[in-house]
């Protein structure tokens, strides 16, 4: 195979990780801790709105710094952490895994990456603007989005819709270049069934990102332009229609769940067979499935806005299609369950968070064929009950995952094991933390209180005094994380390539692996899922 790497020249480690590089292992590092900085950054905008519900009067910020924390919460969380930290493990991992010594654009992958802080930096500075940051949800939804009380040209919902705009053109970028990379970049012998399933879950989640993402994009450069520019796009008062933006939004955004959640499954479908001592139970089909899933996210859009003037032939079709999405993703929890099934488990921390994952994401799997019913979801719509749905997606599945796929690949990219004990330290609050935060909005949602509210009926109270309390404690959760994660990468017991004794082209590589990944690329002739004794 012809190398197509561009030669990279060494530097200090420190410089490698604050410059224009072009080692997919170095963006990747560069993603997963550009990420992080804006989890905590997003949970600490959690915190304060959970400070606020911790009553029910309104009494530790204004209505309007509520509003800008809870959309700049949600924004955070979805377009800086989920999706950059998903990229920036598959950035370092899916080169190892199919035998390739780069990504296929390594140019364009650094500038996809330089895009995201940008994007990132933008938001955080609409906190300072006079006319505050934006306050219409991470949905931004018109009419309120294009409402400008305060006559600025530069305000918290412009830079939003920028920022947005920025963050989905690097994605774009990551996507053609993922895409391209497994297509065409696989070593002699990978064939696609002989790549890992973590590998099938970024090609289909990436796959998803072009076709579904400009819709987005465009959606928010209109929005932009009728904010700013007097355009009528989707303004009702002049012949606009803000269903159209609902549709473009949700077109990408329930997609987006799929693009967010696969990753993390393919995390669970790489640390459960290690940890098990067995290959993955029926791997093919679990490989197909991912594709599968990605066709029926396409489809599924209209069930978030069964409220919206949504015709009843519509919402039969988008219910019916939702449900039966349960299928490809039951397959691949049976997969996973079959593979513990008898198995020689071993309950380090990877296989902990992937575990826990695993519960939470049958958990919200159970409340989501819920919420696909048509009349269940009329009756709980714009409440907690969605809320707590979505972040047992979005948290218990998705970051339970990258938690997962961080401790299992750390030996990999530092050369060094973290502390097993404060891993399990880790997990544990972050197990019951996220539980008594995002269990008891089921409960409140079904007795009828809304989301998006600073203060509420005191028969609410109960419940949201657990889910703060949850809340301070997830938010605690990440302080052995980060201690962990820091000593060990500088003081860290030196490790085996393989301490795991795991498959896969990766655990083949020394341990950080060097710049171009192979002196030699290898040819493919073995099966990737051969787990022995």
């Amino acid at each position: 195979m012809t190398n197509i790497a561009l030669e990279k020249p060494e530097q200090p480690n420190w410089k490698r990780y604050l410059s224009f590089n072009t080692d997919h292992k170095v963006i990747g590092i560069q993603y997963l801790v550009t990420a992080f900085i804006f989890f905590l950054i997003g949970g600490l905008c959690a915190m304060m709105v959970r400070a606020e519900l911790l009553t029910p009067q309104l009494d530790v910020v204004n209505r309007p710094l509520y509003n800008g924390l809870f959309t700049m919460h949600g924004t955070i969380m979805i377009f800086l952490w989920i999706l950059p930290a998903n990229v920036g493990l598959a950035n370092y991992l899916v080169p190892l895994m199919i035998g390739a010594r780069d990504m296929a654009f390594p140019v364009l992958n650094a500038i996809a990456f330089w895009l995201i802080p940008v994007s990132g930096i933008l938001l955080l500075l609409s906190f300072f603007l006079p006319s505050g940051t934006a306050q219409a949800g991470w949905w931004s939804y018109p009419p309120v989005s294009i409402q400008n009380p305060s006559g600025h040209l530069i305000n918290g919902e412009f830079i939003w819709l920028l920022a947005v705009a920025i963050s989905g053109i690097s994605s774009i970028m990551g996507g053609v270049n993922f895409v391209t990379t497994i297509v065409r970049m696989r070593a002699p012998g990978m064939t696609f069934f002989r790549m890992p399933v973590y590998v099938w879950t970024i090609f289909s989640a990436q796959l998803l990102q072009l076709f579904c993402l400009p819709a987005l994009t465009g959606g928010a450069v209109l929005l932009l332009f009728d904010l700013s520019f007097g355009t009528d796009f989707f303004n009702p008062f002049k012949q606009g229609d803000p269903i159209i933006y609902q549709h473009l939004f949700w077109f990408y955004s329930h997609p987006a769940v799929y693009v967010m959640v696969l990753p993390a499954f393919g995390v669970f479908s790489e640390v459960i067979p290690a940890f098990a001592r067995k290959p993955l139970f029926g791997h093919k089909t679990v490989q197909i499935s991912s594709l599968i899933i990605a066709g029926q996210g396409t489809i599924v859009w209209v069930h978030h806005m069964y409220t919206s003037a949504t015709p009843s032939w519509m919402r039969m079709f988008f219910m019916a299609m939702t449900m039966l999405i349960a299928v490809p993703t039951g397959i691949k929890v049976l997969a996973w369950t079959a593979t513990v099934w008898r198995g020689k488990l071993r309950f380090n921390t990877p296989m902990l968070f992937a575990l826990g994952g695993v519960m939470m994401f049958l958990f919200a799997g159970i409340s989501g064929v819920m919420l696909a019913s048509v009349p269940f979801d009329i009756h709980v719509n714009n409440t907690y009950f969605v809320v707590g749905h979505f972040h047992y997606v979005v948290f218990g599945t998705v970051t339970m995952g990258i938690y997962a796929g961080i401790y299992y690949w750390f030996p990999k990219i530092t050369g060094r094991m973290y502390a097993e004990s404060w891993g399990k330290i880790h997990f544990w609050l972050t197990f019951i933390g996220a539980n008594l935060n995002f269990f008891p909005m089921h409960p409140l949602g079904l007795q009828g209180m809304l989301r998006r509210i600073a203060s509420y009926e005191p028969q609410y109270a109960f419940w949201n005094v657990i889910a703060s309390l949850g809340s301070f404690l997830l938010g605690m959760s990440t302080l052995p994380f980060i201690a962990n994660i820091i000593s060990s990468w500088a003081l860290g017991r030196p490790i085996s390539n393989n301490p795991w004794k795991a498959m896969g082209l990766e655990w083949m590589t020394p341990s950080p692996p060097p710049v171009e990944n192979f002196e030699d690329i290898p040819t493919v002739t073995w099966d990737p899922y051969g787990y022995g004794e």
